[in-house]
């Protein structure tokens, strides 16, 4: 099992040694809409500009499919893949709420690039019963997902909703379910354009629904009462090593740690 999962500004080409770099932006329109800072709690209104062809093509060249591909096949030449080998690529779709932003957007491009690429690994992988997927996955805190724009607010009031109806998972609880209920059951189940979905709880009309009636009303003074903004700074200081239960950080820390057993 190989996991490709990727974030990043930049992507030096080890063929060409082009220095690519991706963008956030909208296709075709300028896009306005609120986000939050989580550091202070204000809500703004954000503009951004549309994208020209240029950043289409770094953006894909860094976050689209052809790194994965590139690694997978120098694995299989080097004959480093057992039988039945799978690799697994993460994604993300989300919410009308977004799809301006991510999904319609720039970042949108490189994930139907990386989807398109699974067909083509799969294909390479038929000699040995390989399998390539994607796996689509729920909004999560990530020191990549609050960068982009709005999402900070989505994932505050969506929190919200799924810890009320007792559905929230975080990152592990997530990849626990997709290794155990989708890659390892007895049948791998595909949507119509075979990506494994665990976005599925966060997608959910009702879930949706109730997110899209909190957006209308989130302000600065709203949002403490109607998300979950605390539990979204939590988790993204935890990602640090910071706000973490049980641990002094007014004490001296040495970074030279002794492993026991090596000398």
């Amino acid at each position: 099992m190989v996991i490709y999962s990727l974030a990043s500004p930049v992507r030096k080409h080890p063929k060409t040694d082009f220095l690519h770099k991706s963008v956030l932006k909208p296709i075709g329109q300028t896009f306005t809409d609120k986000t939050v800072d989580f550091h202070t709690g204000e809500v703004k209104e954000i503009t951004i500009e549309p994208c020209v062809q240029e950043d289409i093509d770094n953006t894909v060249a860094v976050m689209g499919g052809q790194d994965w591909e590139m690694w997978i096949n120098e694995l299989k030449e080097q004959d480093l893949l057992s039988n039945e080998f799978k690799t697994v690529a993460y994604s993300y779709i989300g919410p009308s709420l977004t799809e301006a932003v991510y999904r319609k957007g720039t970042i949108g491009r490189a994930k139907d690039d990386l989807e398109a690429t699974a067909f083509k690994i799969t294909d390479s992988l038929k000699a040995i019963g390989g399998q390539a997927y994607v796996s689509v996955n729920k909004a999560l805190v990530t020191q990549a997902s609050s960068a982009i724009p709005v999402i900070p607010l989505y994932i505050s009031l969506l929190y919200k909703v799924m810890k009320e109806e007792g559905i929230h998972e975080g990152c592990i609880e997530q990849i626990v379910r997709l290794f155990n209920d989708r890659l390892y059951s007895a049948e791998t189940s595909l949507d119509d354009k075979g990506r494994i979905r665990v976005d599925d709880l966060e997608m959910r009309p009702d879930i949706q629904a109730k997110v899209l009636a909190l957006w209308s009303e989130a302000t600065t003074q709203t949002l403490p009462k109607i998300g979950d903004l605390k539990g979204y700074e939590l988790d993204f200081f935890n990602l640090f090593g910071f706000k973490v239960d049980g641990v002094d950080y007014t004490k001296d820390v040495s970074e030279m740690v002794e492993i026991p057993g090596l000398q």
